[in-house]
């Protein structure tokens, strides 16, 4: 494991790698409690007993096989009720990464990584701390499959076993960690504009008919994702719905 990312410019300088922790978003909310955390903190760990994921689910993954991390930023530039550009941003880094080692990816709103056809590959939980300036902190959990191949969840996935291959997931890391420290500067500088035609291009069932549930089941299609998040779904009977996280489900 590495100590200091060298080809960064802040992010991964100091890096806490953990044998075993209940949650390495817990780890990074104490340090910034305790005034210990500077931006670009990283906390690793090789087996997370209660990894946390979207709606409150329990992020499962076997020890030593996979990539479970979290990062402190600062993102004070952000205006709260722009937050979801940290979910874009953060999404779009790691698709582009694992699409070097795999095809088919994609952004599962809000921001899941997950393939076309054989289930999730990772996901990413983000906490912010919102103060009277700003977004004073955010910490952005990553949990990614690599090479776990058995899952007792049958809708997950890893790159070993779309693959076949075992990979050295520190050399993803490394290239993880420049790609989203690139990303997070791109979005500071204020080009946003590429960022989201990323994420539109690469979002899962865009423009395609499928189903979902809100309070009953429908057939629908994906036509946009507004600046504060919510989904933009049409129904088949032309109706245009708006949602915030947690009142839609994918089918």
């Amino acid at each position: 494991m590495y100590k200091i990312l060298a080809n960064t410019i802040f992010l991964g300088k100091d890096i806490i790698n953990l044998s075993e922790c209940h949650s390495t978003n817990e780890i990074a909310m104490g340090k910034i409690k305790s005034k210990e955390a500077a931006e670009g903190t990283i906390i690793t760990t090789e087996n997370q007993t209660k990894g946390k994921g979207q709606r409150g689910n329990i992020w499962q993954s076997e020890a030593g096989k996979n990539l479970t991390f979290s990062l402190i930023l600062s993102p004070k530039f952000i205006d709260p009720r722009e937050q979801f550009n940290l979910n874009i941003f953060i999404s779009n880094a790691i698709h582009e990464v694992l699409s070097q080692y795999t095809r088919d990816l994609k952004i599962k709103w809000p921001n899941d990584i997950v393939h076309d056809f054989d289930g999730k590959l990772g996901g990413i939980l983000i906490e912010n701390i919102i103060g009277q300036k700003g977004i004073e902190f955010s910490i952005i959990g990553i949990g990614l499959n690599i090479n776990q191949f058995h899952f007792e969840i049958p809708t997950a996935t890893s790159l070993t076993k779309l693959s076949g291959i075992e990979f050295d997931k520190w050399e993803i890391f490394k290239l993880l960690i420049k790609k989203i420290e690139t990303n997070y500067l791109v979005l500071k500088n204020g080009n946003l504009e590429n960022l989201r035609n990323y994420y539109m291009q690469n979002l899962f069932r865009f423009e395609k008919w499928s189903q979902y549930y809100d309070k009953t089941e429908f057939k629908g299609k994906i036509i946009n994702v507004c600046e504060d998040g919510r989904l933009v779904i049409q129904k088949d009977d032309g109706e245009i719905n708006y949602y915030n996280f947690k009142e839609v489900s994918f089918v």
